[in-house]
């Protein structure tokens, strides 16, 4: 791969920029995205797990949002090797994460998660739970074993939200991210296809919001005023990569406006590839779209420092850095504000480093096989 001297070095520069997240001060652009990786026996995430968060802090990664991790909810997870964040053990594990991190230079906070319809029962770490969801629809469109929830599972799951929150600003981390994306239980309440319900969680789009803002908020409530509270969010679904919560800006503004209401700070728009725009007439990708409508901070994500669309990256193939130039000229228009990478910083543990010291050229390109360790 050829890459210019005055890319290498703008990139350096315009990355390197500092950035406030309501009370975070963010040392630069680069966030590490969220990443499965199944290496928490129990739950607990352990000395591994630390090392490989701290590795990547240290080598500049200015925010890192950890893995997926499971909320206080039976029915929340359907894995034992998936980290957890509830119990003494696992929140432990957490608080020496969070210190790594922070010992290294870099920002963390914790992505709190629950799979909704994608549980089958029988998944571990609780067998007899059921799937629940909205109206108890999996994301192809078919019913199965689960059910929709009563009003005392969506109470139960808003204050495991909440106490999972807590936990994360008592035990030291930076803030926390609500995973709302990819057809996980907040997005199935957010997505029509998937939220059947004609109660006053169903119906349009502003009452489809209606539970994940009833989480936002009790999670502000439980936190400090200048404690970041990030949502994610995607349109695609990771059966329906074709599906959208929204076809305009202005059906996309009636989701957000009311999770920014309930007290988002920033939000994380998810997309597959952060070069393609999201809506006709404007070049404004998901995250620029998200900050027009909302003035909140967002980060940006989809195959950032990886050629080739999302599957095939996935998959092994490609080159590391695709489109730097024009990424660069994003965060200069201000369109986004923190740009998340991931899987090249699975391959690459110094990634950051490699680009906010402008050395390019020494990127690794992408191997499916990082996925099997923490390096």
């Amino acid at each position: 791969m050829t890459v210019t001297a005055s890319s290498a070095s703008r990139a350096a520069e315009i990355l390197s920029r500092p950035v406030a997240l309501n009370g975070l001060t963010v040392p630069n652009r680069i966030a590490m995205a969220p990443m499965t990786r199944m290496f928490s026996p129990g739950g607990v995430p352990d000395e591994d797990v630390r090392s490989y968060y701290a590795r990547r802090a240290a080598a500049g990664v200015g925010l890192i949002v950890t893995e997926g991790t499971y909320v206080g909810h039976e029915s929340a997870g359907q894995s034992n090797r998936v980290p957890r964040f509830h119990g003494e053990e696992q929140l432990a594990g957490w608080a020496k994460v969070a210190e790594a991190v922070h010992a290294a230079g870099g920002t963390i906070v914790p992505q709190l998660w629950h799979i909704g319809m994608v549980r089958k029962q029988g998944d571990p770490p609780y067998a007899e739970a059921p799937a629940v969801g909205p109206s108890g629809i999996r994301l192809d469109g078919t019913e199965s074993s689960g059910k929709a929830m009563t009003q005392g599972d969506l109470d139960d799951v808003i204050g495991a939200f909440a106490e999972a929150a807590a936990a994360a600003e008592r035990i030291g981390f930076d803030g926390v991210e609500l995973h709302g994306a990819h057809g996980y239980l907040l997005d199935q309440f957010l997505w029509a296809g998937t939220n059947r319900r004609t109660d006053a969680y169903g119906g349009d789009p502003v009452a489809r919001t209606k539970f994940a803002a009833e989480i936002v908020a009790a999670v502000r409530e439980v936190v400090s005023p200048d404690f970041p509270v990030i949502f994610r969010y995607s349109q695609w679904k990771q059966e329906a990569y074709d599906a959208r919560l929204a076809e305009t800006p202005e059906e996309l503004e009636a989701i957000l406006a009311p999770l920014a209401a309930a007290g988002v700070d920033v939000f994380h728009a998810s997309t597959r590839r952060y070069w393609l725009p999201e809506f006709e007439g404007s070049d404004l990708n998901l995250a620029g779209w998200t900050k027009k409508l909302t003035g909140r901070p967002t980060i940006t994500v989809g195959s950032v420092g990886l050629d080739g669309d999302f599957i095939r990256a996935f998959v092994g193939e490609g080159a590391p850095v695709q489109g730097i130039d024009e990424l660069l000229d994003r965060l200069e228009r201000d369109e986004f504000d923190l740009v998340a990478v991931g899987r090249a910083l699975l391959q690459d543990p110094e990634w950051a480093a490699k680009v906010l010291g402008g050395r390019l050229e020494e990127l690794k390109p992408y191997d499916a096989a990082a996925l099997k360790t923490l390096s």
